[in-house]
């Protein structure tokens, strides 16, 4: 049996539904990720044509959150380049824009493409630099600290 059987049964059972809407959806979805990505990378002040270039792509990524371009062999990585290290640098990412909420992470991790295109767009989302290996101070408390009336 082929390893690849299941993926080209699927391919085959979504191409019977939906047709050449398939690749059209899929098509669009990349258009709107490399805009994504080119708007994040001006922003960060890098070169937004690194965004078509596969490898330098992610080189760049990694120079926006501060890490060394050796760390692009994480991602090849079988489970932890997909699963550990690539949702931790789209956290890094929102870290070093100044999103530093759990909502912001949640957003991050399951609307990637979407939440890259909002950092990018956002006129008041600025780039505060790379935050790998730096010292990130946790989000402000959204917490009103009142003042007690003192007794004495």
């Amino acid at each position: 049996m082929n390893i690849l059987q299941p993926l080209l049964d699927a391919h085959d059972h979504l191409y019977a539904i939906m047709g050449n809407t398939l690749y059209y959806a899929l098509i669009f979805a990349g258009i709107i990720a490399v805009a994504a990505q080119w708007r994040l990378y001006e922003k960060a002040g890098q070169p937004g044509i690194a965004s078509i270039v596969p490898f330098w792509n992610l080189v760049v990524f990694l120079k926006v959150v501060g890490r060394p371009a050796s760390h692009v062999l994480y991602f090849f990585i079988p489970l932890y380049g997909q699963l550990y290290f690539m949702p931790k640098v789209w956290i890094e990412v929102c870290q070093s824009f100044g999103k530093r909420t759990t909502l912001d992470y949640v957003l991050v991790i399951l609307l990637n493409g979407l939440y890259i295109l909002n950092i990018g767009l956002d006129y008041e989302t600025r780039y505060l630099g790379p935050v790998h290996g730096a010292d990130v101070p946790l989000p402000p408390s959204h917490k009103v600290s009142r003042q007690r009336p003192q007794l004495a």
